[in-house]
């Protein structure tokens, strides 16, 4: 199976920036997989906010586009979000996520592997 590991959570105030990263490793790993990052605040549902493609083809929610930047590292098995312009809405646990598809989705039932989370918190 696939193993995801987040880092780079943490405590900024609003305006800030952060980067997220997720390592993959395990048997099924490939850099073919398609690649997403999800959130979920306290008493909402988990939402989608970015994914990129085998291609390097990316989707954001719209409430992040031209804020946030998804991109991967296939050397490096590692997914990243960069975070700027960050808002207190913004304030949520972010979770990495890999599908065994190529291609982009924004559904969080299209994904088969998931991190365990990272919780980032926006001070206004």
């Amino acid at each position: 199976q696939v193993q995801l590991v987040e880092s780079g959570g943490g405590l900024v105030q609003a305006g800030g920036s952060l980067r997220l990263s997720c390592a993959a490793s395990g048997r099924t790993f490939s850099s073919n997989n398609a690649m997403g990052w999800f959130r979920q605040a306290p008493g909402k549902e988990r939402e989608f906010v970015a994914a990129v493609a085998w291609t390097g083809n990316t989707s954001y929610a719209g409430s992040v586009k031209d804020r946030f930047t998804i991109s991967r590292d296939n050397a490096k098995n590692t997914v990243y979000l960069q975070m700027n312009s960050l808002k207190p809405d913004d304030t949520a646990v972010y979770y990495c996520a890999a599908s065994l598809s190529s291609w982009l989705s924004r559904y969080t039932n299209d994904y088969n592997y998931w991190g365990q989370g990272t919780q980032v918190t926006v001070s206004s």
